[in-house]
């Protein structure tokens, strides 16, 4: 296996990586802007109040999303495995 090789592999794992985990990391700083706009707009100072919004996002986020990351997942595992008997 050459370097060019496992460079692709590495770039095509980072991508994968950062594809599956953006919608949940933005959903989360989503939700935690528009709570602390709202706790700036109506000077409540309580810290633990972003926390259920934000875990809420992020189990709707992983229902609604979590079968098309897992396929994207598994599919590259799929290719990988099936690249490795090349090696």
């Amino acid at each position: 296996m050459d370097t060019g090789t496992v460079i692709n592999i590495a770039r095509q794992t980072v991508w994968i990586i950062v594809k599956t985990a953006v919608p949940v990391l933005l959903v989360s700083m989503i939700v935690g802007l528009v709570i602390s706009l709202f706790q700036t707009l109506t000077s409540i100072q309580e810290q633990t109040l972003t926390f259920v919004p934000k875990l809420i996002a992020i189990l709707l986020t992983l229902m609604l999303l979590g079968a098309w990351m897992l396929n994207q997942i598994t599919g590259f595992m799929g290719n990988l495995w099936n690249f490795s008997q090349y090696i």
